[in-house]
């Protein structure tokens, strides 16, 4: 696997939306989050610029969903349910990027993702309080 992607095409499964995407940094930063949503949804993610994001097709078909702050926005495609991009609020300027829904890239590519704390989320927390990594999850293949 080439981390270091630097714009990729992705799809929802059933390919009603589709996107072209640059990564900040490749592949480098995929993570999961211990969050009640992430927990349940269960995806690894990329980090991409809002800006770096561009839908092609299907946009009328994404819907939108908020909790809690209602500062993240978490899209998925309404005709199959799968997640595709969020925009983060760790970092309202970055969009979390659903890596299964990337050209030739599975979540199973991965040996390791860091696993990020967001059930104690860096904006509830007081600066210098708690950690911001819960662990690491491991892909081991059975051979």
């Amino acid at each position: 696997m080439n981390k270091d992607i630097d714009r990729i095409d992705g799809a929802c499964h059933c390919g009603t939306v589709r996107f072209r995407v640059k990564l900040a940094n490749g592949l480098h930063t995929a993570r999961r989050c211990t969050c009640s949503y992430c927990r349940m949804r269960g995806a690894v993610a990329v980090s991409a610029d809002r800006a770096d994001i561009e839908i092609v097709q299907g946009e009328e078909a994404l819907t939108l969903y908020q909790f809690n702050t209602g500062t993240a926005k978490h899209y998925f495609c309404s005709t199959c349910g799968i997640y595709t991009h969020h925009q983060r609020r760790s970092d309202p300027s970055q969009y979390g990027v659903n890596v299964a829904c990337l050209e030739g890239v599975s979540p199973f590519d991965f040996e390791e993702v860091p696993v990020n704390d967001g059930v104690s989320h860096p904006s509830d927390r007081q600066r210098g309080t708690g950690s911001e990594l819960a662990g690491i999850l491991k892909f081991i293949p059975a051979k």
